[in-house]
C-alpha cells in the first residue's frame, strides 16, 4: 500500500478510536436510568398526616419536594423512613424505596428523609443533590421526601480504616446524626441501609414500643460472637471492658434500627458516639466501621425486635460475599448486608439463589432499552 494511503487509513483508525473512546466515556459518566414505578395510595382507613402546626424547616435548604410535604413533615401520623442516598448505591436504594411503598397500608404517609454526601464546592454538592433528586422524583413522582447534605468533614478526622473499604465512607456514618440532621418535630424514624427490601407494612416497625428510656430499638443477635467486634486490646484493657459491665450485651445491626430522636437528643448520643471513635485514631479497639461505636453506647440498652424484621448477612461476609440463606422464622425484612450485593451478582450472572427475591423491586432501565 502506498506511503500515502498508509497515513490516511492510520488517520482514519485514529478518528474512529476517538469516537468510540468519547462514546465510552460519556456513557460511563450518565446516571443510571430508572424506570417509573406504579402509584401507591393509601387504604380508606388511613388517617391524614396534613396537621396545623407550623413547619420548623423553613429555613433550612433541604429543599421540600412540594408545598404538602412542609404541611404533613409534623404529623405524628406520619411514618418516618431515614436513608443515605449516594450513586454507589442508588440501584439498592430505588429498590428498597419501592418495595417499602408496595408493602405499606398507608404509602401515603410515608415521609422520606435523604441524606447525600455534601461535595467539596457548593454548587458541585448542589449538583449532584438536584440530580439525586431528579432521579427519585422520576420514579417516584408523588413520594413525599427530603434530601439533605451531610458534609463529610464532620466526621472525616473520626474516621479510622476498617476491614472493608465502602464501611469507611463518611457517609456511612450519617446515621449517628439524624437528631442534627432531621427537623426538631420529626420525633421518631426509622433508618434504613440501602441494600434492603421489605416484604411487610414499615408501620409495624415504626411502632415498635421504646417505653422506658430505650433510645431505639432493633433485632438483637444475642448467640453471635460479641467479643469478636472489638480487638484483644480492648478486651485486655480494664477500664475499657468494663464499659459492658451490668449490660447484657449482644450484637444488633444498625442498618435496621427504630430511632426515639427526642431521647437521642436529650442525651447527646452523638457526642457519646464520636467520643468511642475519637479513642479509636488514638488505640484501635475495633476493626469494623460505623457499628462497634453504636455498640458501645447501646448494646444491652436497646428494646429487641423480632428477626423478622431484619434477616440480615444475605451478602456474606465482609470479605468474599459468598451465599446465605434465610435465618430460621419468618420474613419482614431481608437485608444483604455484607461485601456482595444482589444488583452486582445479578449482573455479573453470578447471583445467589435469594438475589431472585430482590430482583422483582429492581428498577433499573436495562441497557440501550427505549421508552414507549
Amino acid at each position: 500500500m502506498p506511503k500515502q494511503g498508509l497515513q490516511s487509513l492510520l488517520v482514519f483508525s485514529l478518528y474512529i478510536s476517538s469516537l468510540i473512546l468519547a462514546a465510552t466515556t460519556t456513557t460511563s459518566n450518565l446516571p443510571q436510568q430508572f424506570k417509573e414505578a406504579p402509584e401507591f395510595y393509601n387504604s380508606p382507613n388511613c388517617p391524614s398526616i396534613i396537621n396545623n402546626h407550623e413547619t420548623e424547616t423553613e429555613d433550612d435548604d433541604s429543599n421540600n419536594n412540594n408545598d404538602e410535604d412542609i404541611i404533613s413533615i409534623c404529623s405524628e401520623e406520619a411514618v418516618h423512613v431515614a436513608m443515605t442516598l449516594d450513586a454507589t448505591y442508588l440501584r439498592g436504594s430505588m429498590a428498597a424505596i419501592l418495595s417499602v411503598l408496595h408493602h405499606s397500608f398507608c404509602p401515603q404517609n410515608i415521609i422520606f428523609h435523604f441524606i447525600t454526601s455534601a461535595a467539596s464546592s457548593a454548587s458541585a454538592s448542589a449538583n449532584a443533590s438536584s440530580l439525586l433528586r431528579a432521579t427519585v422524583s422520576a420514579s417516584f413522582p408523588y413520594l413525599k421526601f427530603q434530601i439533605y447534605p451531610f458534609s463529610d468533614s464532620i466526621v472525616a478526622g473520626l474516621i479510622s480504616t476498617s476491614i472493608r473499604s465502602a464501611l469507611d465512607c463518611p457517609l456511612n456514618y450519617a446515621r449517628s446524626y439524624l437528631a442534627n440532621i432531621l427537623p426538631l418535630c420529626v420525633r421518631k424514624v426509622v433508618y434504613l441501609d440501602s441494600d434492603v427490601v421489605l416484604v411487610d407494612d414499615i408501620a409495624k416497625l415504626a411502632a415498635t414500643p421504646l417505653g422506658g428510656d430505650a433510645v431505639l430499638a432493633a433485632p438483637e443477635y444475642c448467640e453471635a460472637n460479641f467479643t469478636a467486634y472489638f480487638t484483644p486490646g480492648f478486651w485486655s484493657n480494664p477500664s475499657l471492658s468494663l464499659t459492658f459491665a451490668n449490660r447484657n450485651a449482644c450484637y444488633f445491626n444498625t442498618g435496621v434500627m427504630v430511632i426515639d430522636l427526642d431521647r437521642w437528643r436529650a442525651g447527646d448520643y452523638t457526642t457519646k458516639i464520636e467520643a468511642w471513635m475519637e479513642l479509636q485514631k488514638r488505640m484501635r479497639i475495633y476493626d469494623l466501621g460505623s457499628l462497634p461505636p453504636f455498640l458501645l453506647v447501646f448494646a444491652g440498652n436497646i428494646v429487641p425486635v423480632d428477626h423478622r424484621w431484619n434477616q440480615h448477612g444475605l451478602g456474606g461476609d465482609n470479605f468474599r460475599g459468598l451465599c446465605r440463606n434465610l435465618h430460621p422464622g419468618p420474613v419482614s425484612l431481608l437485608h444483604w448486608s455484607g461485601k456482595g450485593k444482589p444488583w452486582a451478582r445479578l449482573d455479573a450472572s453470578r447471583p445467589c439463589p435469594l438475589d431472585a427475591l430482590w430482583a422483582p423491586y429492581d428498577l433499573l432501565k436495562p441497557p440501550f432499552s427505549l421508552d414507549s
